[in-house]
């Protein structure tokens, strides 16, 4: 039997789930807590999570899903790097993992609805033909907190029940809230890790998790933009579009990495302004209805919005994105985050960057 007012938490045992929760029970709602154990470290959020849930009067739950969470985002992760891509773990563990496991454990345990501690706000609308309501994604009021970035793959299903108490907020508001209501030693609490399940450097995990890598990979070619080889690389995977330091090669002037190619195992250098580009190609667009006129794109997470064109197919399962103004680092494996002002319209993955002058060049010809 569902209840009106009630809803499940996603709870870290840290700062902003904290506030959430707090919030929601003097909204009047009835709350229970949910722990996801994703990985060995995650142990230790489940003790806190637990403690506080005690002090808060709520029920609390723990979800083990590491073998979930190592299939669906370590796995897919790890590939991502030996493809040659940059991956972005949390734009998969969102939708496929916190959400999901919220949405099941919700209908469990009998909440209408499920929240979280992300800075952003959800708000419905109806499409142009006024045929059917449509959820999105809204930047939270916290500029440097905003995570809207790395939510554009929920699903409508999810944005119908889910909310954001913290996306009016800043953090320094929800702080002082925290330390009002006698949580001085939550609110004192360090940030989260950017990558979970990775303590220190990524290149260290995957050493961890494919023991050859170095073997597998090292000895690949230095390239320059027209071919010729600089010197020898470390192995692909341990570098990023737009890396300057630890290159390990001395070229007499600030050299970043510009292209990946995983196929040949090279990794082209160039200067910071070969790294500029007006087009991208983007893969697998997710789009809340119609795509809008205005478009602004965000092509990393706190990279500033641009505005574009809307994508257009180029006829090998990718789409060409003309943007109004160059963006640095272009990077694939990342999230190009569409909005319509302050709203995610929609989303793609940044695709492998091949045969890109040519396709401009066709539509220049039009």
């Amino acid at each position: 039997m569902f209840e009106e007012k009630s809803v499940l938490v996603g709870m870290s045992g840290g700062i902003d789930s904290t506030a959430v929760c707090c919030m929601l029970l003097e909204q009047g709602y009835r709350v229970e807590g949910l722990t996801f154990v994703t990985c060995d470290s995650g142990l230790k959020a489940v003790e806190s999570a637990a403690a506080l849930a005690a002090r808060l009067g709520i029920p609390h739950h723990v979800a083990d899903v590491r073998g979930r969470f190592r299939e669906t985002v370590v796995q897919p992760f790890i590939e991502s790097y030996l493809s040659g891509s940059t991956p972005n773990p949390c734009v998969n563990c969102n939708p496929l993992v916190k959400f999901a496991l919220l949405e099941e454990w919700a209908d469990r345990l009998g909440c209408t609805g499920i929240a979280t501690g992300h800075y952003v706000k959800v708000e419905s609308g109806k499409m142009k033909d006024d045929s059917e309501r449509r959820f999105y994604i809204v930047t939270g009021d916290d500029d440097r907190k905003d995570q809207s970035y790395f939510l554009w793959r929920l699903t409508q299903q999810q944005l119908s029940r889910v909310i954001f108490p913290l996306g009016g907020m800043e953090k320094t508001q929800v702080v002082e809230y925290l330390k009002e209501h006698g949580y001085e030693c939550v609110a004192s609490g360090g940030e989260s890790m950017e990558v979970c399940f990775i303590p220190g450097d990524y290149r260290d995990f995957l050493r961890s998790n494919v023991p050859d890598i170095d073997t597998r990979f090292k000895g690949g070619a230095f390239v320059d933009s027209s071919g010729r080889v600089l010197g020898n690389h470390a192995g692909f995977p341990f570098y990023t579009i737009g890396q300057r330091k630890g290159l390990g090669i001395a070229l007499g002037y600030p050299a970043y990495v510009l292209k990946i190619n995983a196929a040949k195992n090279t990794v082209m250098l160039g200067t910071e302004e070969q790294l500029l580009a007006r087009h991208m190609l983007v893969d697998e667009p997710q789009w809340v209805g119609d795509v809008p006129e205005n478009l602004t794109v965000r092509v990393r997470y706190r990279s500033r919005l641009v505005a574009c064109g809307a994508p257009q197919a180029t006829g090998d399962g990718r789409w060409l994105v003309k943007l109004h103004e160059a963006v640095s680092a272009i990077t694939p494996g990342q999230s190009a985050v569409f909005y319509e002002g302050n709203r995610v319209v929609g989303g793609a993955f940044i695709a492998n960057q091949r045969g890109i002058n040519q396709w401009i060049n066709d539509r220049t010809d039009e």
